[in-house]
């Protein structure tokens, strides 16, 4: 049976399965992502909350196609200057927004990325996130 969790719970955990596989990429390794899906959720894969499930395979699937289009709104930055953290933040973000089964106003999207900005990035980096998401949900 699925564990689901709490909304604000599946949030936080997307957003360390997606920091979680990031970093296995920035030291050229293949992530083992059933298995930080699964541990994060404390559950086997198959039973894992689906927000979660979902969120990370479309990171994966639309990695290519992320990127630019936070880029294309950046100055002088690029999406890899910024820290791991940041860059899985803004990915969840673009995923739920634009690929997630369930339909999410932008408004709510952005809010909750500045909420968890304010949780776990440093004390300013919520204005870039608000700034660069609303940008970028279009």
């Amino acid at each position: 049976m699925e564990k689901e969790l709490s909304r604000n719970k599946a949030h936080e955990v997307a957003l360390f399965a997606i920091y979680d596989i990031l970093t296995y990429s920035k030291i050229n390794l293949e992530a083992p992502v059933m298995d930080i899906v699964s541990g994060l959720c404390e559950t086997e894969y198959a039973d894992s909350d689906y927000f979660v499930k979902e969120m990370v395979v479309c990171m994966l699937k639309h990695y290519k196609d992320i990127i630019p289009a936070f880029e294309s709104r950046m100055r002088k930055w690029t999406f890899d200057r910024l820290n791991l953290l940041e860059q899985s933040l803004l990915m969840l973000a673009y995923c739920q927004y634009f690929y997630s089964r369930e339909k999410t106003d932008k408004a709510i999207v952005i809010n909750v990325s500045v909420e968890l900005a304010k949780k776990y990035l440093d004390a300013n980096d919520y204005k870039f996130v608000n700034a660069i998401l609303d940008k970028t949900l279009n």
